[in-house]
């Protein structure tokens, strides 16, 4: 066996520096190798010559695994080490932000360039500042609860302890004027919440921008030139407006505007219902019982207030037909802003 063992302890010698990847050399640990035949053959001798076949077995064994993982080892390494510097690039998977939160952004900076600071309120809303500030009265379909998403709890709560889902972004405007002193200029960018069944213009929980100045000379003209300058600088292109007469409990005189139709540049398409315009804000001069309600002087202050429907402005922009596609998480969709 000495001579065999001898035989085969130069054979795997020569393997381990022949073999580039270490693969050759695990035919000598199967179970039909000859090193296993050897080994089972251990038992046949004395004890002596036993105890020092099993110690080269062993050896030799040992020597083949080390060999196998530094040469598998070696493979890798090269293989990572080499670059190919004629392969493009390849560029990392970022994310982004939401086409809602970068048009927000965008409109934020160009208000920013007329004087106006961005404020926030909360989504949770009591019904005073919802409703009874802004000059809604009580009968109001706006109230009940087909129309508003109420938090559970006692109907017979007061105004001020009744809590719901805010139904625009309006009670900000409230907040806000009672806790500072005019003039100021602000808008409101925040989601709103309204119990509506859901189709490609509706959902129960969308965007709104409010705007709000108040100052002692403001007029309807000043209200329509911000807007009209805002839709230029965002739509990147001169468009056109047109204030319509319209009724909301919060402002006196009010206007339906409307916007000439970008998708078929006011020709008469679906999107405009061959009109060639297109309604995208409610606003008017702030009702003087709103601005006494958050404790203004009417006397003194006067101004004008707008609300857009932010996720119908972002359609326009973007000629997306439906709104439920900004909530829907769909990859192939957001990827592509």
């Amino acid at each position: 066996m000495k001579e065999e063992l001898k035989q085969l302890e130069t054979e795997i010698e020569r393997e381990i520096k022949s073999s580039q990847s270490g693969e050759s050399l695990k035919k000598y640990l199967n179970k039909n190798s000859q090193l296993s035949l050897l080994f089972s053959k251990i038992k046949e001798l004395d004890l002596k010559e036993r105890v020092e076949a099993g110690m080269i077995i062993n050896e030799l064994k040992r020597r083949i695994i080390k060999a196998v993982g530094e040469k598998g080892q070696q493979k890798q390494l090269k293989k990572s080490d080499y670059f190919d510097i004629t392969l493009p690039g390849q560029k990392p998977e970022v994310g982004h932000l939401h086409p809602l939160t970068q048009s927000i952004s965008q409109a934020r900076k160009i208000f920013e360039g007329m004087g106006f600071i961005t404020v926030e309120g909360p989504e949770v809303e009591d019904e005073w500042h919802n409703f009874t500030a802004l000059n809604f009265p009580k009968d109001h379909p706006a109230r009940e609860m087909q129309d508003t998403l109420f938090i559970k709890g006692d109907r017979n709560l007061s105004e001020r302890e009744r809590k719901l889902m805010r139904t625009h972004t309006s009670p900000v405007q409230i907040r806000y004027m009672l806790d500072k002193k005019p003039p100021f200029r602000i808008i409101v960018p925040g989601r709103v919440f309204r119990n509506e069944a859901t189709d490609a213009s509706h959902e129960v929980n969308f965007y709104q921008m409010e705007g709000l100045m108040i100052d002692r000379e403001v007029s309807a003209g000043n209200l329509k030139a911000i807007i009209e300058e805002f839709c230029h600088l965002f739509y990147q292109e001169r468009v056109k407006i047109r204030l319509r007469p319209s009724f909301f409990p919060f402002t006196e005189p009010s206007f339906e505007v409307d916007v000439s139709c970008s998708t078929c540049q006011s020709r008469g398409c679906s999107v405009c219902s061959e009109t060639g315009w297109v309604e995208i804000i409610g606003a008017g001069m702030v009702h003087p019982q709103v601005l006494i309600n958050a404790k203004v002087d009417p006397k003194k202050w006067r101004g004008f207030a707008f609300g857009m429907g932010w996720d119908r402005i972002v359609m326009m922009k973007y000629k997306i037909d439906d709104i439920r596609l900004f909530y829907s998480g769909d990859l192939k969709f957001l990827n592509q802003f």
